[in-house]
């Protein structure tokens, strides 16, 4: 694993998903901002903030201090991997995680609501996504399991080596990727703001009980495990992918 080790620096007109994809701790001050880094972040970060009716230099600062921390505590350069290596990693790393997380957050979020619903009404809203959740991620993940993945294995190997058959793999991936995966993405998006949005970006009210902070910390997990989890898919995996694809196909 390559680990970034210049100094990246950071400008007004530097975009979004590079600032991340170079650095993933700068998700934090993103994700602290409410600015999308995901499937929306591809905009200069001074346009971002003007949107936003925030200070560029501030956002500029918080994520320069971040990447000029020391290199030891540096963000893994995804963008670097194999493909097939990243793959198994998403698989691995975060289709295992979710798989456990998203029952824990389900069991965590009601046992919460169970008791204190009636004195905070407005969070609600964490249960009807939480479920959402469990009704849509499962059978997302099986798809690129059994469908994507497999798939996008099969025409980065074909790439590295040439293959002469290669041509013969290739289904046109940027389709069904735009029409389901990154539709999808867009939609846990946007669910994941909902959830900042009435928690206050996670941050339990100073009187709050354990079961109330333990909710809180288990959601933000799995915020934080989402955002990393979209962004490597939407960002470099299919994107490169779909390269690749277009790249077999001029090969005569």
């Amino acid at each position: 694993m390559r680990m970034n080790s210049n100094i990246y620096k950071i400008e007004p007109s530097s975009f979004v998903t590079d600032i991340v994809t170079h650095d993933f701790r700068t998700a934090d001050v993103f994700r602290k901002y409410n600015i999308d880094f995901c499937c929306g972040g591809k905009w200069p970060l001074d346009i971002v903030c003007q949107n936003n009716n925030l200070g560029v230099e501030i956002i500029v600062n918080e994520l320069q201090a971040i990447v000029n921390q020391s290199s030891s505590n540096a963000a893994i350069d995804f963008d670097s991997w194999d493909l097939d290596f990243l793959t198994d990693y998403i698989l691995n790393v975060h289709h295992r995680y979710l798989k456990k997380a998203l029952p824990e957050a389900k069991e965590q979020t009601r046992k919460f609501l169970d008791g204190h619903l009636e004195k905070y009404p407005e969070l609600a809203i964490l249960e009807v996504i939480i479920n959402r959740f469990m009704k849509e991620i499962p059978p997302h993940m099986k798809q690129e399991e059994e469908i994507f993945f497999p798939y996008i294995k099969q025409i980065y190997h074909a790439h590295k080596h040439r293959e002469s058959y290669a041509r013969l793999l290739i289904r046109t991936l940027r389709k069904p990727l735009e029409e389901v995966m990154l539709k999808e993405h867009e939609t846990t998006g946007s669910n994941l703001h909902h959830i900042r949005k009435a928690t206050n970006n996670y941050t339990p009210p100073s009187n709050a009980c354990i079961t109330h902070k333990v909710t809180f910390a288990k959601l933000r997990e799995l915020d934080k495990d989402l955002v990393q989890h979209i962004h490597l898919e939407s960002n470099i995996l299919f994107p490169k992918a779909i390269k690749m694809e277009q790249e077999l196909l001029q090969d005569k």
